[in-house]
């Protein structure tokens, strides 16, 4: 089960999102609110424990790679909400259809620039990553903020150039 620390200012957890045992068929999910002060690696312990979740509860399979890539996706999308948007964030994974949704809400209404590739510039490379190694990539104005979105195949064969969209 997925746990967390209150000291790591995590204020809810929603790990119990379409659990075929109890809530019917759907998709399995979790759900945390960071205040903003919390170190990355909270969010991707969460990562970590959702991803062990769905393997040993739901019995799928997760390849190295895919557990890999949504470590990274999770890192760069979180470091981007603390960095450019004031106060808590929403970090969500999602498995359905063989693939792992990371959304990150934040309450910056501003969508993120993606910046052309440029191999001399330093730093500002993270939404590059993230559109190299996702199957998808969005981002969407929601209430008071935005929710960006990518989605990471389960398996090693189902992988390659995202859609980006806004």
């Amino acid at each position: 089960m997925l746990k967390t620390r209150p000291e790591a200012g995590v204020m809810d957890v929603d790990e119990t999102a379409g659990r075929p045992d109890r809530f019917g068929a759907g998709p399995v999910a979790a759900s945390a609110v960071f205040q903003g002060t919390e170190k990355i690696a909270d969010a991707r312990r969460l990562a970590r424990s959702f991803l062990d979740d769905v393997q040993a509860l739901h019995g799928l399979q997760i390849s190295t790679r895919a557990a890999d890539v949504v470590m990274l996706v999770v890192s760069e999308l979180v470091t981007n909400a603390r960095t450019h948007a004031p106060g808590p964030y929403r970090l969500t994974l999602e498995v359905h259809d063989g693939r792992v949704e990371v959304s990150v809400w934040d309450s910056d209404p501003t969508p993120p620039v993606i910046l052309l590739p440029d191999p001399l510039r330093i730093g500002q490379h993270g939404l590059e990553i993230i559109i190299a190694v996702a199957q998808s990539f969005h981002v969407h104005q929601a209430a008071g903020g935005k929710r960006v979105t990518a989605t990471v195949s389960l398996s090693d064969s189902d992988h390659g150039r995202p859609s980006a969209t806004d």
